[in-house]
């Protein structure tokens, strides 16, 4: 038998076969270009948040320092005791820190910092407030209440009419600013005591402090020294005053008064 040839038929051939389109040829077309739009919004974000960002940190910043309850230190001082505070994150700058420096100054008391947004840190503080000219090592300083050495005296002062305290010393040779607190509180006692009367107070030009069971004290005008004790100062002090006058009557000048001993005053008069 012979081999019989099958026609050839050419529509079989993958050549000539036509690829049907794709329904998803449109969302091709367009994911490209969402790419770039998506991509460019990212951007546009992000360079928004990072100049928000920016000018919030330029806005918390530390710009102005404002300072409250000062009347010997300027605002000035205050300020340059805070150099370093301005430019500092409002946020996270230790105010603890800073307020630490500020009660390093001798003339400040107490102070409390706070923040005031955006920009400004307010400051609110006490002094110390002199109550005498301490003579120590043959210098002379502001004193407060509980001895502390405010600074030296000097014709800054001059306006401050204020006793001498003799007899103070320091409590130790590493505190450099602080008097002996005993000695210190003694004599602060006495300024308190006669500052009730307003015709005595003025009168008190000087305190010794150097017996802790005997503060004596000179007054203006009158070269006695008058020892009153370590108690009812004004009392002792307003009895002398009264019974000066027949005192210098019986004597032509009077060194030393004591006024420790109830119903009685020991008078030594100067020596010729």
């Amino acid at each position: 038998m012979s081999a019989v040839a099958a026609p050839a038929d050419r529509r079989f051939r993958r050549a000539h076969v036509k690829p049907s389109r794709t329904r998803r040829g449109w969302a091709g077309r367009i994911r490209l270009p969402l790419r770039y739009v998506l991509a460019a919004l990212v951007l546009i974000y992000g360079a928004y948040l990072g100049s928000t960002g920016v000018a919030q940190a330029r806005l918390l910043k530390v710009e102005r320092v404002v300072v409250h309850g000062n009347e010997r230190l300027s605002n000035g001082e205050v300020v340059a005791v805070l150099s370093g505070l301005r430019g500092e994150s409002l946020v996270w700058t230790d105010l603890d820190r800073w307020r630490q420096r500020l009660l390093a100054s001798p003339w400040v008391r107490d102070a409390a910092l706070r923040r005031s947004f955006p920009s400004t840190v307010e400051v609110f503080m006490s002094e110390r407030q002199p109550v005498g000219i301490g003579r120590l090592n043959d210098g002379m300083y502001l004193i407060d209440e509980r001895g502390v050495i405010i600074d030296h005296y000097g014709p800054q002062y001059a306006d401050l009419d204020l006793p001498i305290v003799d007899g103070l010393s320091f409590s130790s040779a590493t505190e450099g600013r602080v008097t002996d607190a005993a000695r210190a509180e003694l004599a602060a006692r006495v300024i308190s005591a006669l500052k009730a009367n307003p015709d005595v107070a003025p009168r008190l030009s000087q305190i010794d402090v150097s017996d802790l069971r005997d503060a004596q004290v000179i007054l203006a005008g009158d070269a006695a020294v008058i020892s009153l004790g370590d108690d009812q100062f004004l009392a002792r002090l307003q009895n002398y005053l009264e019974l000066a006058p027949a005192l210098r009557d019986r004597m032509a000048g009077i060194d030393h008064v004591d006024l420790r001993f109830e119903n009685r005053i020991y008078v030594r008069p100067k020596k010729r």
